[in-house]
């Protein structure tokens, strides 16, 4: 099964040109040389998605461990600084984070991975010269947001149509929509409607209707939901789909047939009793992290569950220190113009370790990095050209198990 969507074209012009002090052929910046490579992030330790920030930070971690036993970045050790976003309900916190970590001059910006995060804090990091790599941001205004914004998890444009086809596949003829007004629920929903319209469902419920993010009381939403009687109901939503769950379950909801997305497709193990969410299906863009990946995550965090963005995070730092040491510097203008060439926009050889790319960087080779990730090169809008979405099961301990993965083209912006 494939998803309906237009392949992205390569942008051979952001590959730049130039002299590199590595022997490969790299685009400096503008704002002088920087020795030292700094990679920053911006992940969530609060908040509705507290959840994703521990495998976030340990993933960058990882990145810049695997980095330095390399050799580093331009033959230094690089460094690493995080700070938390919290959720789009604390903006200030959004903007103070990005401001903390800008004061410690990184070359890239890993994160949020929130849509709305994103839009309350990108201004401030491209502004400053740094790019902003979001490992998470799925929102389709995103593509070709600005020069120096990219993210390494494609847009709701591919999420929302697979997940389109498997409503409708899976035979439902009338589906109800829950979804909170946020800039990535919003976004995913219209998606999501196109799809299953274009197949033939009926959305009877939640194609223009949202609740608010900090809504705590669902029973009069659940009550409208029951009422235009649908055969199955996506949720779109973060930590408010507990409550939400168990207030369709009240209004006679069939729990055993829900949908939902990377947003709240997460271990809902301590959430309902058992076997509540059981064969109800959920969808997370990016590759499922392998369990080698995994372990090496636990390595630096064992506290880790959860893995969303995790190597979406890991790949955003690979390829920015691959950026740094092909354009000859760490500097943030430096590393935003050789991140296409790195990603393969103009091809090269295939490798997939910072170890293996460095080696071709250093004997003047074109490279593409082929990472945890999986995704392709960024197209013209700084979005991975090709992409994953795992597809996941809830077992009987409402728990989502990975069933399998549907690849998919990004179309163009």
């Amino acid at each position: 099964m494939t998803v309906a969507a237009l392949v992205a074209a390569a942008s051979m012009a952001l590959a730049g040109c130039g002299s590199s002090s590595t022997g490969a052929s790299g685009a400096s910046g503008d704002s002088g040389k920087q020795s030292a490579f700094v990679a920053a992030g911006l992940f969530p330790s609060t908040g509705s998605m507290a959840y994703i920030g521990p495998s976030n930070v340990a993933s960058l971690k990882l990145a810049v461990e695997d980095i330095n036993v390399a050799g580093g970045v331009l033959g230094k050790d690089a460094t690493s600084v995080t700070a938390d976003t919290s959720d789009a309900d604390h903006a200030d916190q959004n903007t103070s984070a990005a401001q903390s970590v800008i004061s410690k001059k990184p070359s890239v910006v890993v994160g949020p991975p929130s849509s709305s995060v994103v839009k309350n804090s990108y201004k401030q990091v491209v502004t400053s010269g740094v790019p902003m790599i979001s490992n998470g941001a799925t929102s389709t205004a995103f593509s070709g947001l600005d020069d120096k914004f990219f993210r390494t998890i494609p847009p709701d444009t591919v999420q929302g149509a697979v997940l389109g086809q498997i409503i409708a596949q899976d035979g439902i003829k009338n589906l109800a929509i829950a979804v909170f007004n946020d800039e990535y629920g919003t976004s995913l929903r219209d998606v999501v409607v196109k799809t299953v319209e274009a197949a033939g469902v009926n959305v009877v419920y939640g194609e223009k209707d949202t609740f608010d993010p900090t809504e705590t009381n669902f029973s009069s939403i659940a009550t409208a939901v029951k009422a235009s009687n649908p055969d199955a109901v996506l949720v779109i939503a973060f930590d408010q789909t507990v409550s939400l769950v168990k207030a369709l379950k009240t209004a006679g909801i069939d729990t055993h047939k829900l949908y939902m997305t990377d947003g709240n497709t997460v271990d809902h193990s301590a959430d309902f009793d058992a076997g509540m969410l059981e064969g109800s299906t959920g969808t997370i863009p990016g590759a499922h992290p392998t369990d080698a990946f995994q372990e090496r995550v636990k390595g630096i965090d064992s506290k880790v569950k959860d893995f969303t963005y995790a190597a979406e995070t890991y790949d955003a730092v690979i390829l920015a220190a691959l950026a740094a040491q092909k354009g000859g510097s760490a500097d943030g203008e430096t590393v935003a113009k050789n991140l296409p060439a790195v990603s393969g926009v103009s091809g090269g050889e295939k490798c997939d370790s910072y170890k293996a790319c460095l080696a071709l960087l250093k004997d003047g080779k074109d490279i593409q990095y082929s990472g945890q990730a999986g995704i392709g090169p960024f197209n013209d809008a700084h979005d991975p050209s090709t992409a994953s979405i795992g597809v996941y099961k809830f077992d009987a301990s409402n728990k989502p198990v990975f069933d399998h993965a549907q690849e998919g083209s990004v179309p163009k912006a």
